[in-house]
């Protein structure tokens, strides 16, 4: 006699399901599994690198207001005197080593990774924790590494008259009763660097880390591209071709600033340096560096 389909199933379920119970381990886990992990290695400046671009991507979007001060202290109107200056590059057109548009992409992408990555853009993004903490040991101590490692007199008088020029321009802007005319007055004491002067005007914008360095280091590409055309000289497509280079390779060199330990923070840059201070003596010149 055949035994009804509907119990046969519902048998072979439940036989099924006693099976696996059976077969299903009760016991504690051997310890040999359960063991600590191994001690974390220290990261690596790599890992710096990806743990501050993680960071960032996951930060907030900046506040209008704030993106707006920030275009403002990138735009090339900012009457700070930066299109007067070519940091050596006209020394360089003059030596030899710039002959033309390609010539002149090279050379600011390199001066971007080796001098601004690895200097004043690390000490402006170390500068916006101290401005947050009010931490004035700390900022008169950025202020003097960025005084103390410009490599000629041009490039010393260039960051202090900057420095002055945006310390007026913020005093214009926040009046004797302002929030932050303190902390204005306090760094027009301290000879400030044109670093230290953006990073306050920036801690005022109330933007953070990334977004400052963005901006500050897009209005450093404008111009330097700008001193490029007039210099090499370049047209204004071949100029627009270097920007966009240029553009290319800054979120980079932020990421490796906002990563960028105290112990690693350098100024070196010795043909720069021989660039600038033949400069001082060059026969015919447009820049003041």
């Amino acid at each position: 006699m055949r035994m009804p389909l509907r119990p046969l199933i519902t048998a072979t379920i439940t036989a099924m399901s006693t099976a696996r119970a059976a077969a299903t381990p009760t016991d504690p886990m051997p310890t040999v599994l359960a063991r600590p992990l191994p001690a974390a290695r220290p990261p690596s400046a790599w890992r710096r690198r990806q743990a501050a671009s993680a960071q960032a991507q996951a930060a907030p979007a900046v506040a209008p207001q704030s993106l707006l001060q920030l275009l403002w202290l990138a735009s090339p109107a900012l009457p700070i005197g930066g299109f007067s200056y070519s940091e050596g590059l006209e020394a360089a057109i003059s030596s030899g080593w710039v002959h033309g548009e390609a010539d002149a992409a090279a050379w600011l992408t390199q001066q971007l990774q080796l001098t601004q990555a690895r200097g004043d853009m690390a000490a402006i993004a170390q500068a916006l924790t101290a401005w947050e903490q009010d931490d004035r040991v700390r900022l008169a101590a950025l202020n003097d590494w960025v005084r103390q490692t410009r490599e000629s007199s041009e490039l010393r008088l260039q960051t202090e008259q900057m420095g002055r020029s945006l310390i007026a321009w913020l005093r214009n802007q926040h009046g004797p009763d302002a929030k932050h005319r303190p902390a204005i007055d306090w760094l027009a004491a301290q000879d400030a660097s044109y670093p230290l002067a953006f990073s306050l005007a920036a801690h005022c914008s109330g933007a953070s880390a990334r977004p400052v360095l963005l901006a500050y280091t897009f209005g450093w590409a404008e111009n330097m591209v700008q001193a490029a055309i007039k210099a090499v000289p370049l047209g204004q497509n071949a100029g627009q071709r270097i920007l966009a280079q240029l553009t290319a390779a800054i979120p980079a060199a932020v990421d490796h600033a906002l990563a960028l330990p105290d112990a690693q923070r350098q100024a070196f840059s010795p043909m720069l340096a021989i660039l600038s201070a033949q400069h001082e003596n060059q026969y015919s010149r447009l820049f003041r560096s």
